[in-house]
């Protein structure tokens, strides 16, 4: 699939931070991003429609990225095979350890240039 034909959500406490990702996005030419601003939010968005790759920050209010992986990930129906990338600031090895082990598709520390971005979306897709 095409990152064209691709429906992304971002996921970030930041308003700042989900303009810069879909910026980036829509750099890669990426046409459909729907934004929340924390996992609770993105949970209730996962229920309204169907996305094909999230992109979410770890550090947010209410439910963090990592939990809200973890609930996708712990969900065998509906969304728990969609691709993750957590893109975050906490960019120490333990972190970057937890994050897999929840099972993210892959990891990305800010800040980040659209290239990089589309290095690990591309990684992700490619299934590696």
């Amino acid at each position: 699939m095409e990152l064209a034909e691709m429906k992304f959500l971002v996921v970030d406490d930041s308003p700042t931070m989900r303009r810069i990702v879909a910026n980036s996005l829509q750099t890669l030419g990426v046409n459909s991003i729907v934004e929340a601003e924390d996992g609770k939010d993105a949970l209730t968005k996962l229920d309204a429609e169907t996305f094909d790759f999230i992109i979410t920050d770890w550090n947010m209010p209410n439910m963090n990225g990592l939990e809200l992986t973890k609930f996708i990930r712990g969900d065998t129906g509906k969304y728990g095979e969609i691709p993750i990338l957590m893109v975050t600031t906490r960019g120490l090895k333990q972190d970057v350890i937890e994050a897999l082990q929840a099972k993210v598709n892959n990891y990305v520390i800010k800040p980040f240039t659209p290239p990089v971005l589309k290095e690990k979306i591309d990684a992700v897709l490619a299934g590696k």
